[in-house]
């Protein structure tokens, strides 16, 4: 018999399918143990007697797995939807994968399961996305709607409310939004290929979630973007956006912030990093010493001046920023440095190579920081 109990790994599947529809069964290492949930999910796939609080229900399988190769999908089983029935999210459900329907292209599916390992990294990094356990966005009044905690609200979410929606981001990749701590992120996930943004389709998303943003929080900043990906996606996406020949539709003309995520156990950990209050000046302050700092102020983007060198940290990611720190620095012919973790370097010396890069461990930083483990499913 397997027991769902809140916070065991058959809970958390059954919720991340409740937010999500489905799920690609490549992807299941960002859950936890590969091995442990392969298990899992080969058990529920199989009939099974399963406990939901006091109900015990005799199912022929509690999920099924469809599709080929990387198109491979973990959904529910229509016959076993009577588990979220017991625990009161049906609705949710019934509402993000349109009563249990799903449309059978590539394009679709593939969609689907970007935002799927968005939510689930988000999940993972102890960042709310139960739709029932977040506040309603509106766009009716100006209202303090938006929890200061960290959020993940889907796309299909953020397209349902009022008249903000499919005109403005029909065309946009955008998966959903992070907002935390006065900070909204708009959430992209390229997966393994470089970011194809798609001009005016992305401006006008930053418009829409902008308004989104200020109609439900009282004072937010939304020029900030995080861009979950494989290792090599990111100096792809870099690459790409040197070919754009609109400089506008450039990726840094879109969003100021460009925050990448691996879409792994150290991205888990930088999700945290990037959603604890204040990260950016708290970042500079363990660093740097208040006399090298630049504050904003200098003939180009960097943080701190060390003895004739100027330093820039990409301890959080920023492609954008690290885009423009190398560009001024080469112009101005300086000495320049790039703070940044172990699993950042390659991306650094690809991006700027004429900078030395100094490598600092992520524990030291987290400690510093006092970044600790959040869980959505401690009640």
């Amino acid at each position: 018999m397997i027991y769902i109990r809140a916070g065991s790994q058959s809970y958390k599947l059954i919720i991340l399918l409740s937010v999500v529809g489905e799920y690609p069964i490549c992807s299941i290492h960002l859950l936890g143990n590969e091995r442990v949930y392969k298990a899992l999910i080969h058990n529920l796939t199989k009939p099974q007697k399963i406990r939901v609080g006091t109900e015990e229900l005799c199912l022929p399988r509690l999920f099924t797995i469809n599709g080929k190769g990387k198109e491979k999908t973990l959904r529910f089983y229509r016959g076993a939807l009577k588990v979220l029935d017991i625990l009161g999210i049906r609705e949710h459900y019934d509402a993000v994968s349109r009563n249990h329907r799903f449309a059978g292209d590539s394009v679709h599916r593939g969609r689907n399961h970007r935002i799927a390992e968005a939510a689930a990294m988000c999940m993972q990094a102890g960042i709310e996305c139960r739709p029932y356990r977040l506040p309603v966005l509106q766009n009716g009044e100006r209202l303090e709607r938006i929890r200061a905690e960290p959020s993940f609200y889907l796309s299909k979410a953020l397209k349902q409310v009022g008249e903000i929606e499919a005109n403005k981001t029909m065309f946009t990749r955008l998966v959903g939004a992070v907002f935390s701590y006065g900070e909204c992120f708009a959430v992209y996930n390229t997966r393994s290929s470089a970011m194809k943004w798609n001009g005016m389709g992305e401006f006008k998303a930053l418009y829409s979630l902008a308004e989104l943003a200020r109609l439900n929080a009282s004072d937010i900043k939304v020029d900030s973007a995080i861009l979950f990906g494989s290792a090599s996606s990111a100096a792809e996406t870099i690459a790409e956006a040197g070919q754009e020949r609109r400089r506008e539709f450039r990726f840094d003309s879109i969003y100021r912030h460009i925050h990448f995520v691996p879409l792994d156990d150290t991205g888990i950990r930088q999700l945290r990093l990037l959603t604890s209050p204040h990260f950016r000046a708290r970042i500079e302050e363990v660093l740097f010493e208040p006399d090298d700092r630049s504050y904003g102020q200098g003939r180009f983007e960097y943080d701190a001046c060390i003895d004739g060198v100027y330093v820039m940290s990409f301890l959080d990611g920023d492609l954008a920023r690290l885009m423009r720190f190398s560009q001024a620095a080469s112009g101005f012919a300086v000495r320049c440095e790039v703070v940044c973790f172990p699993d950042q370097r390659e991306i650094v010396q690809e991006v700027c190579y004429a900078a030395s890069v100094k490598v600092i461990d992520r524990e030291v930083v987290e400690h510093e920081l006092e970044i600790e483990r959040r869980d959505i499913f401690e009640e």
